[in-house]
């Protein structure tokens, strides 16, 4: 099905619901003050996916410019554009995950995500959330655990498959993008990378469709993206058109690529 996508340009079927410069001072006093005196404002849900809307409660890990850790929030208000207005940010993180044969899995979002719903994107993209178990930032540890959980809840990823100590962190990305006129994203990215084969399983209510890829079949996809025949998540665009292909060259050798102390601002 990802093949004749390729060949043709036509959007995958769709297979059933589901939502998903460092300096100090002002901007992180803003979102401090943001999440601690102003009002988050109140948005209707219930057209959305009830699974997808549950998991608009979790709580996301609040950070300044600098990745530091300034309080918590849910899901929902830190993903509101009236709040990333007004400088909310949040710890994400972004898994890339090739096998044995140098291809990389990619994943359609499902038609029901909140955010960028139907989008092709990398492996899998979400948050370490507010708890002792992924606060942990030695070695980000707890982002690295995060991102296991979610390859088990999104791809049905056995967790014993992809232990914390078999992601790679290689460095971090800060963005922002507008989903739609109410939902988007501003958040400081961890890209960990892993290279096995592994077991899948994806929940339909997450991803609508899967596949691995060569570099010439992403470029591709890219190609089609780039004419609207395909839609891609803004952060999988960044990533792919910036630092994507020189890693994928060097999966053999990415230590000279890892950058823990830098915050690219894209």
């Amino acid at each position: 099905m990802w093949r004749a996508l390729l060949r043709a340009g036509s959007a995958a079927p769709r297979s059933g619901p589901g939502v998903r410069g460092e300096r100090r001072g002002p901007s992180a006093r803003t979102a401090s003050r943001t999440c601690a005196t102003v009002r988050m404002p109140e948005v209707n849900t219930d057209h959305l996916d009830e699974q997808q809307v549950q998991l608009l409660a979790e709580m996301c890990i609040l950070i300044d410019e600098n990745d530091n850790k300034i309080g918590a929030e849910t899901k929902k208000n830190c993903h509101l554009n009236e709040n990333i207005d007004k400088g909310l940010l949040h710890r994400a993180f972004s898994v890339f995950l090739f096998n044995t044969e140098n291809k990389l899995l990619l994943q359609q979002r499902s038609n029901a995500k909140i955010t960028f719903p139907d989008c092709f994107t990398n492996t899998c993209c979400s948050h370490p959330l507010s708890h002792p178990q992924e606060l942990e930032e030695n070695d980000a540890i707890g982002v690295r655990r995060a991102a296991q959980r979610r390859l088990k809840a999104e791809l049905g990823i056995p967790m014993e498959q992809v232990p914390p100590e078999d992601i790679s962190y290689l460095t971090r990305i800060h963005y922002k993008a507008k989903s739609d006129g109410i939902w988007g994203e501003h958040e400081i990215d961890y890209i960990l990378f892993v290279q096995k084969d592994v077991t899948l399983n994806p929940d339909p209510n997450e991803i609508q469709s899967y596949c691995y890829v060569t570099q010439k079949e992403l470029k591709q996809l890219l190609d089609k993206a780039a004419r609207n025949e395909v839609k891609i998540t803004p952060w999988f665009k960044l990533i792919a058109e910036t630092f994507l292909f020189k890693w994928w060259d060097n999966l053999n050798n990415l230590n000279k690529f890892v950058e823990h102390e830098k915050i690219h601002r894209m």
